[in-house]
């Protein structure tokens, strides 16, 4: 019996392209199959490999501008850039705080955002490197997308309304608003939702996309405004000079005076009406305390035009008794 040849299989076609993979896989396995798709094989995955460096790339570079943009927020050169630094007041080292807390919590969203994009998009081209037919895929992503829009078009307005009330830091939990039929202290502020309690205790859940304008009554410094109703007939240089007296010496004392920020001002009659005259003083003070301030101020005020008997308007039964 003769001893059987070896069986050589025959080389594919593409063996003799030089310096092709196809060739060199020959030399190295003599196997057609990976020869014959060692061009589809080798060319497809360092495609592959492409897509997935420059995802990572893209996503790099991004989560890069979005944590530099959260560091100019925390410093405020971002409300700088937008026109809503405030110029004249001295720094507030709550607000700076609250800033930045609320500027990392915005730059997580938007990175996490960024993220699920990319990668997504980065999967869809690898599936089509694998031969998937991307068409009916994109075409039910895209009818979902358009029935999600429709149905959920609110939801989408209050994110990005949220996502920009926080990035401009139009108001912080503890703040003092009124963002229209709803006015108290801000307890909570989200992507879509907005939490406020009134003074009566009622507490209110306002959509972001609904608010339209806000009315911040403590950032960065308040304004006491201290309104004090005069009869016709008092002498106005007296109660004026009066008035800026004691509201001087008021606002040194220890309850107050760790909340005011300049000395008051006597601004002078405000109004005339039939009833009598009305004067006012004004006093710049720390965020949230205008109204202990002013308390303390017309308590103060009264107590010194009943010591020198400084007319007041009179009780309307009193006139009408008359």
């Amino acid at each position: 019996m003769s001893v059987a040849s070896v069986i050589v299989p025959e080389a594919p076609a593409c063996a003799a392209e030089a310096g092709s993979w196809c060739a060199r896989l020959w030399s190295w396995t003599h196997v057609d199959f990976l020869a014959d798709s060692a061009d589809a094989l080798i060319g497809g995955s360092l495609r592959i490999l492409l897509i997935v460096a420059i995802a990572l790339f893209v996503r790099w570079l991004l989560h890069r501008t979005i944590t530099r943009v959260v560091e100019g927020a925390s410093n405020g050169k971002v409300h700088k850039l937008l026109g809503r630094a405030p110029k004249r007041l001295r720094p507030n080292a709550q607000m700076s705080a609250r800033r930045e807390q609320r500027a990392r919590t915005i730059g997580s969203v938007l990175r996490s955002i960024t993220s699920a994009v990319v990668l997504l998009v980065a999967a869809i081209m690898v599936l089509a490197e694998f031969g998937v037919n991307l068409g009916p895929i994109l075409a039910s992503a895209g009818i979902v997308g358009v029935a999600v829009g429709f149905g959920a078009q609110n939801l989408v307005k209050d994110f990005l309304s949220g996502m920009f009330m926080l990035l401009e830091d139009q108001y912080g939990v503890g703040d003092i608003v009124d963002v229209g039929e709803a006015n108290g202290v801000v307890e909570a502020v989200g992507l879509r939702i907005t939490t406020l309690r009134d003074h009566q205790g009622t507490v209110w859940y306002v959509r972001n996309g609904e608010i339209l304008r806000v009315g911040n009554k403590s950032q960065g410094y308040a304004v006491a405004v201290v309104d004090l109703p005069l009869a016709h007939q008092a002498d106005m240089t007296e109660a004026s000079d009066l008035a800026g007296r004691v509201a001087a010496e008021r606002v040194q004392q220890e309850d107050i005076s760790d909340d005011v920020l300049e000395d008051p001002e006597v601004l002078g009659i405000e109004k005339v009406t039939t009833d009598g005259v009305t004067l006012r003083l004004t006093v710049k003070v720390n965020p949230g305390k205008q109204f202990g301030v002013q308390r303390a101020l017309n308590a103060a005020i009264t107590d010194a035009f009943d010591e020198v008997h400084i007319p007041r308007p009179a009780p309307v039964s009193g006139r009408m008794g008359a």
